[in-house]
């Protein structure tokens, strides 16, 4: 393995924009759900005439599904707020025929009122119940897959501690309590914990600056002494986290 500050050099200087995670091959491992999700999506958008995209990153994860789709909507759409994601996904979209609209978390979305038949997204920053049922048609569909509880935490709190309050959040069945005042019907809650292993540390600085919600204040400085700490341990052993996940299924009333 090479030297701690070769390896968190190239982390820090490493491209995170997007959805994509080459950086960590051979680095860094991480389960899937096992219902997978493009495929899931893929089979949805075959089924659809009008689609939208929430939080779609650099569109790597949408485009996949389109190319597996038996079929293409009629009109597709897709939304990111954070601005360096925003120009790749309509560079990766748009020759696809994708409409890709800037729209942060929390802002309205830039969609008139019943326009989609399908609405998708995987891990979604805040899912927006009203806004989601709003742009969806009588009958239409939600599809996504949703970053569960204490995700990743065993990594959390190796850099922060405890986090007991945090580990409350993101629970699957209060967001399908939400999904439901928002007048969707959920018609499938199904859930997944998966093994994560980090091999080095700059996979963990990557990761954490591409998830700057995991620890807000990191930087490679910051944390200088935990990190090597952590170096230490990873020249013995992996470091173990797990991921939790939520695909929900809903119907718009």
């Amino acid at each position: 393995m090479r030297a701690f500050d070769d390896l968190v050099a190239e982390a820090a200087a490493a491209d995170v924009t997007g959805w994509g995670f080459e950086f960590l091959d051979g680095r860094a491992a991480e389960e899937r759900p096992w219902w997978g999700y493009v495929r899931q999506q893929a089979d949805a958008l075959s089924q659809s005439e009008a689609a939208l995209d929430l939080d779609t990153g650099g569109g790597e994860v949408l485009a996949e599904a389109l190319e597996l789709a038996a079929r293409r909507p009629s009109a597709t759409a897709a939304t990111e707020g954070w601005e360096p994601n925003l120009l790749r996904a309509r560079s990766r979209l748009e020759p696809l025929g994708v409409r890709v609209a800037a729209a942060a978390p929390g802002e309205a979305l830039p969609f008139a009122a019943g326009a989609f038949d399908l609405v998708t997204s995987r891990h979604p920053v805040a899912p927006d119940w009203a806004g989601t049922a709003r742009v969806l048609a009588s009958g239409g569909r939600y599809l996504a897959q949703h970053v569960g509880p204490a995700s990743a935490f065993e990594l959390v709190e190796y850099f922060l501690g405890p986090q007991p309050e945090a580990r409350k959040g993101r629970d699957p069945e209060r967001e399908a309590e939400q999904a439901r005042a928002a007048d969707l019907d959920v018609d499938e809650l199904l859930t997944a914990r998966c093994r994560m292993e980090f091999h080095d540390v700059g996979a963990v600085v990557w990761i954490l600056r591409k998830c700057p919600w995991w620890v807000p204040d990191f930087t490679p400085e910051r944390y200088a002494a935990k990190l090597r700490a952590l170096d230490a341990r990873l020249r013995r052993e992996p470091f173990v986290a797990h991921s939790t996940r939520h695909l929900i299924r809903a119907t718009r009333r």
